[in-house]
Parts: structure tokens; C-alpha cells; sequence
């Protein structure tokens, strides 16, 4: 296993983390508990989950386990989040998290799911940000973060005057142009840099055909491959994989384990592959962002994404529980055609916005 340096809090954890939303039977305690002390042996020290990951009982799973995660001498962590809107709500959570992990001090407290700077400059107004510190100072929380879905020039701009120790951010193959700009900002901060969602959520490694120009040799599986490509970046801490049996742990910690780093024109040469060869696909770059009503274009195209790979059309699903946005935002496009002007792959988006519309309306 890598070990990474978390920004500057002395901290090193594993290259790979434990994501704990994906629990194939939640209910059984045992079964899950199970899983964090095999990661653990496997190498794997860094479990993240959440206040509301699975109604609270991921939280209460990391309880369960960490008797026997003690037990084995090794040292680990544990990161939780909170998506508190005020000062009393962070002590709720801080108090529910302490007790149902069963610690006396959270290792890593992230703000939570912050979606836009509005959203942020709504929680700082309301004492969020200074509730999170004063829950350091009290040692009730090691060290605070943030995790965020905004931009990576959202991202950039407020760490320009807001101080944390780390981020836990969307970056992967498939979409790192969306927020490189953040992570860079990050890695220059000298802050942990975590990534969420490694493997596009599972798309990567479910399409392997639509995504094979990721891999750089045929030795490499998909999942080496979107893992190797964070890792060839050193300012990354870790991957996040939310796992839901022991061979995924397995796999995980087998695509560490060959990581040979890329070189810097290597890793260039592979982003500007995925760029070319996404063909029909967005590839998030946010070129389109010159919408004078102010659609955000990208995260509608993004979505569509999933229809092509998949045919589900489950974009209202991932337009709301993944960029919080609701399809009737569509209803401001005047038809200018602007962002097809600037779209660097030249996709339909007018088209693609109509066939959204139409799938919501039943059509």
C-alpha cells in the first residue's frame, strides 16, 4: 500500500480509502464490520462515511468495527461529514457521529455536500464555519475539511480567503477537466486532497468498451487504470472506492499495488486522449459556461452522458441528487446556441436539452 502525506496535518493515509455508502446489506452489522477490518489488513486506513449514509447506520457500522479494528495495532482513521445549515444542527451531528462511531474525537470533519458559493456564503452567515472550528478546539473533531461538488474555479476561489486543512472532491478520468482548477489550488495549498467517485460512480468500470482509452497497457483493468491515473498525480492523497464486498476491497488495493507512476508527458498524452476520444460525449471541460441566462450547461450535458453509455435517462435523478439542479432550469434557454459554439466536442446541446424536456414531460 502508498501512504500519503494529508496536506499538513501529519496524518498518511492510504492511497486508497474506504468509502462507506456502499454497503451490500447495511442491516447486517457484522457482515459490514467485517469489511472495514479486512480493508484494514489489506492496508487500508482511511474510512470515510457520512451522517446520512444509510439513515446512520454506515456510522454505526465504523462503531462496530472499530473494537476490532483497535485490535489489530494498526493505525487508522475515521472521516465523517455534516451538511449542518446552523451552529445547533453541527453539534447534533458532531454528537450523533461521536456516539455512533463510538469516539471520543473525529479524525477528519468535513463541511458536507457544499454545492455552490452561495451555499457556503448561506452556512458561514449562519455560524456553520465557526461551529466546525470551535468543535476542533474543544477536540471533538482532529481536523476540519471541507466536501464539495462546486467547480474547480469555484473551488479555487474560495480558498483564495477560507482555510482547510483538506477537500474531498469529484475527479476522475472522465470528467477531470471540471475541477482540475480546484484540485490545483488544493495541491498548492498544501492541503489533503481526497477524491470522491474515482471510478465515475461505477461508470467507468461498467462501460469498459465506451472507456477502454483510459488504460494505458492491456495488462491494466479498468479499475487500474482510473486508479492509476489519480495516482500518477502526487499532489492526490487518496481515492475513495465505495465498496460493497471484499474482492472489490481486493481489487482496489491489487491496482496500488502495480501502480508504476506516469510521467508527466504520459499523464498528458492520456487527458489529451480522453478529450479526443470521448467523441459523442461531454467531457465537462466548461467551455459552454458563456450562457447568458445562466444554465449551467455542462452538469445537463454531463448528465446525458448516462443516457449514451446506458439508456437509462435517468437524468432528473442525477441532475438533483448530484448537482442539485431540476430540469425545468431548461425553461430559461432562449436558443442562442452560444455554448454549441464553444463546445470543444460539438455536441447537439440544443437537441440534447429538447430530448430531456421530452422524456420529463412522458413523451
Amino acid at each position: 500500500m502508498i501512504y500519503r502525506e494529508y496536506g499538513k496535518t501529519g496524518k498518511k493515509i492510504s492511497a486508497v480509502g474506504f468509502g462507506g455508502m456502499r454497503f451490500e446489506r447495511p442491516d447486517d452489522f457484522d457482515r459490514s464490520a467485517e469489511m472495514l477490518v479486512h480493508a484494514l489488513n489489506k492496508g487500508i486506513n482511511y474510512f470515510d462515511t457520512a451522517t446520512f449514509y444509510f439513515k446512520g447506520k454506515s456510522e454505526e457500522i465504523f462503531g462496530h468495527a472499530r473494537s476490532e479494528l483497535v485490535r489489530t495495532g494498526k493505525n487508522f482513521y475515521y472521516s465523517t461529514k455534516s451538511m449542518a445549515k446552523d451552529r445547533e444542527s453541527v453539534r447534533i451531528d458532531v454528537e450523533h457521529s461521536l456516539k455512533r462511531m463510538k469516539v471520543d474525537s473525529i479524525d477528519f470533519l468535513h463541511v458536507w455536500c457544499v454545492l455552490t458559493p452561495e451555499d457556503f456564503a448561506a452556512r458561514k452567515a449562519a455560524g456553520v464555519i465557526d461551529e466546525f472550528r470551535k468543535v476542533k478546539e474543544e477536540g471533538l473533531a482532529k481536523h476540519i475539511s471541507i466536501s464539495t461538488h462546486m467547480s474547480g474555479n469555484e473551488i479555487r476561489d474560495l480558498f483564495e480567503h477560507e482555510e482547510f486543512e483538506g477537500v474531498t472532491l469529484g475527479y476522475c478520468a472522465t470528467n477531470f477537466p471540471f475541477r482540475e482548477a480546484g484540485l490545483k489550488a488544493a495541491i498548492e495549498k498544501n492541503m489533503g486532497a481526497v477524491i470522491m467517485n474515482p471510478l465515475g460512480g461505477g461508470t467507468i468500470v461498467n462501460n469498459p468498451e465506451a472507456f477502454s482509452f483510459i488504460r494505458m497497457n492491456e495488462e491494466q483493468s479498468m479499475v487500474d487504470a482510473a486508479l492509476h491515473f489519480l495516482l500518477s498525480n502526487k499532489g492526490i492523497t487518496s481515492a475513495l472506492v465505495g465498496f460493497s464486498n471484499k474482492q472489490q476491497i481486493d481489487e482496489a488495493v491489487a491496482a496500488v499495488e502495480s501502480f508504476k507512476p506516469y510521467t508527466a508527458a504520459e499523464s498528458e498524452r492520456l487527458k489529451q486522449s480522453i478529450q479526443d476520444d470521448f467523441q459523442s460525449m461531454c467531457t465537462t471541460c466548461g467551455y459552454c459556461n458563456v450562457c447568458p441566462v445562466n444554465i449551467p450547461v455542462w452538469a445537463f450535458m454531463e448528465s446525458f452522458n448516462h443516457v449514451l453509455l446506458d439508456g437509462s435517462f435517468k437524468v432528473a435523478e442525477r441532475l438533483k441528487w448530484h448537482w442539485a439542479l431540476k430540469i425545468n432550469e431548461l425553461d430559461r434557454c432562449t436558443g442562442c446556441r452560444q455554448c454549441e459554439e464553444v463546445c470543444t466536442q460539438h455536441l447537439p446541446i440544443l437537441q440534447r436539452f429538447e430530448l430531456i424536456r421530452q422524456n420529463a414531460r412522458g413523451k
